[in-house]
């Protein structure tokens, strides 16, 4: 699986956000970004939609800026990932979205050998992400060996 810009900016807002001032005060946006080396505009249409999707709140006029929603320790990163990114399947055939029923998207749906392999990677890194919360990416300051 590989993760978009947009997912990757978005999850080091949403973390600047929580150390900054978390559900407090609002933060302006070119704070954030200047913190993370995000570029203003991208890291604008980022908040835009995961303010639309309820994880942060946005205040206008002086003082203005954005704010977590609820509390980091209640936010998964799964799901700021799969609002960010989409469905978390390496493959069409195993997405979780209403493009189309797996049959129609390949031909080979009923015989294939390789779908269980994908869709234990889909389970796995679903898992994975949606064991995490904004607060445990805070404060996990030990990388994991890969």
């Amino acid at each position: 699986m590989k993760v978009s810009r947009k997912t990757e900016y978005g999850l080091r807002a949403m973390v600047a956000l929580a150390q900054m001032a978390g559900v407090e005060r609002p933060v302006p946006l070119r704070e954030v970004a200047e913190s993370e080396s995000i570029p203003e505009q991208f890291l604008d249409q980022i908040m835009a939609k995961l303010r639309r999707a309820g994880f942060v709140t946005s205040v206008r006029g002086a003082g203005g800026g954005y704010q977590l929603s609820r509390s980091a320790d209640k936010i998964s990163v799964g799901a700021l990932v799969r609002v960010l990114e989409g469905s978390l399947a390496p493959i069409a055939c195993i997405t979780e979205d209403s493009t189309g029923s797996p049959e129609s998207i390949c031909d080979l749906y009923h015989g294939c050998h390789t779908r269980n392999v994908w869709m234990r990677v889909t389970v796995a890194v679903t898992n994975a992400l949606d064991a995490l919360t904004l607060a445990d990416v805070m404060h996990d300051e030990v990388p994991m060996q890969v």
